[in-house]
C-alpha cells in the first residue's frame, strides 16, 4: 500500500515542484459590467450633469457618491488592477445616481434603460464575466414620497403595487442577462435596513426569485445589503471597522478631513468608502470573487494527480478483494 501512495503522491508532486515564479492560476472573471444606482455610479451623473452633482467639494471621491471606490470599483481593482469606468466615458459600468428598478419617467436611465444602453453599445456578452445589478433604494425612496407626491409611484394604483412591480422588474433584469449570455450575475437586494417599505419589497422579492429559471452553468451570487447594513452597525468590529455613528453623516459632522472615521453614513444617504470597502470584504469572503483559479495546465496535472490516486486506491482495494477471496 505505501508503494501506491508513494506513486500518487509523486504525481501530486508534479504542481509543487513547478517554478516558484510560475504562472499557476488567473482571476475568476475577466470582466465586470454593473448596473445599479448611485451605490455603484462610478461618474455617469456626474459627467451627464455638467460635474454639479456629486459635488467635489463635499469630499465626494472621483465622482462617486462616497470618499471611496464602492464595491464594484474594489472587485474591478483586486482582479484587474483598475477600478469601474462609467459607460459615459466608454466603460462598462452603466450605474447612475437615482436610478430605479421601475422607470417612473425622469431623465434618469432606470434598470431597463442601462440593460437597453449596454445592449446598443454592441459589447459581446462575456460569458465569463461578472455582472453586477444594485437597485432598489430610489425605489423604495420613491414609496415613501421622498420625491414628492406626484408621480412617485408612477401610475401604479398603490404603494404595494409599486414595490411588488419593482421586485418583479428587478428579477426580469437578471432574467433578460442571463438570456442574452450573463452566466455570473451578482445582485443586491433593496438595501434600507429596518425600514417597513423596504422589508415589503424584499418579501416580494423572495417570491419573484423563487419563481427565476436560469440557464444551465449559471452561478447567481445574492448579497443582502440590507442584512449587511443591520450587521455592520450593529457588529462593526467583526468587519474591522470602530464604532460607528447612525445618529449623523460625516458631511453635516464636517469629518471629511479625518476619513469619515466612525461615520456610517458619508452624507446621510450614502455608506461611506469604509463601510462600502467591508461589504467588498464580506461578499468577497462569501462568494470567492476575486480568488485566483488554476491556469488550464495545472488543471490538467490536478486531474492527472487525482486520477492516479483513484487508480492507486482501486488498485488496492482490487488487491485487497482478491486475498479475502483466497482466504
Amino acid at each position: 500500500m505505501k508503494r501506491e501512495w508513494t506513486l500518487a503522491l509523486s504525481a501530486l508532486g508534479l504542481i509543487a515542484a513547478q517554478p516558484a515564479g510560475a504562472d499557476r492560476s488567473t482571476a475568476q472573471f475577466t470582466s465586470v459590467t454593473v448596473f445599479g444606482d448611485s451605490l455603484v455610479d462610478a461618474g455617469n451623473l456626474y459627467l451627464s450633469n455638467g460635474g454639479t452633482r456629486p459635488d467635489p467639494s463635499q469630499g465626494y471621491f472621483q465622482n462617486r457618491f462616497t470618499d471611496g471606490f464602492d464595491y464594484p470599483d474594489l472587485i474591478s481593482l483586486k482582479l484587474f488592477g483598475v477600478p469601474t469606468r462609467p459607460s459615459l466615458n466608454g466603460g462598462s459600468n452603466y450605474a447612475y445616481g437615482g436610478a430605479r428598478v421601475v422607470d417612473t419617467g425622469d431623465v434618469i436611465p432606470d434598470l431597463g434603460a442601462q440593460l437597453s444602453t449596454f445592449a446598443a453599445s454592441g459589447k459581446a456578452i462575456d460569458p465569463n464575466g461578472l455582472y453586477i445589478l444594485n437597485f432598489g433604494g430610489n425605489d423604495v425612496f420613491g414609496a415613501k414620497g421622498v420625491f414628492g407626491p406626484v408621480g412617485a409611484i408612477g401610475d401604479y394604483p398603490d404603494v404595494n403595487s409599486y414595490l411588488e412591480a419593482a421586485a418583479n422588474q428587478y428579477v426580469a433584469g437578471i432574467k433578460a442577462l442571463n438570456e442574452r449570455g450573463a452566466r455570473n450575475i451578482l445582485f443586491t437586494d433593496f438595501p434600507l435596513a429596518g425600514d417597513p417599505y423596504t422589508i415589503a419589497a424584499n418579501n416580494y422579492l423572495r417570491t419573484a426569485l423563487d419563481g427565476l429559471t436560469v440557464s444551465a452553468g449559471t452561478d447567481l451570487y445574492f448579497y443582502s445589503l440590507s442584512e449587511f447594513n443591520v450587521r455592520v452597525l450593529q457588529h462593526p468590529d467583526r468587519f474591522g471597522l470602530p464604532p460607528l455613528r447612525a445618529d449623523t453623516s460625516c458631511v453635516a459632522a464636517g469629518a471629511q478631513a479625518s476619513g469619515c472615521a466612525g461615520f456610517f453614513s458619508f452624507d446621510g444617504v450614502h455608506v461611506t468608502g469604509a463601510v462600502q470597502a467591508a461589504g467588498f470584504r464580506d461578499m468577497d469572503q462569501r462568494f470567492g470573487l476575486t480568488s485566483a483559479v488554476p491556469e488550464p495546465s495545472v488543471w490538467s496535472m490536478l486531474i492527472l494527480g487525482f486520477g492516479l490516486v483513484g487508480a492507486a486506491l482501486r488498485l488496492g482495494r482490487r488487491r485487497r478483494v482478491a486475498l479475502a477471496s483466497a482466504a
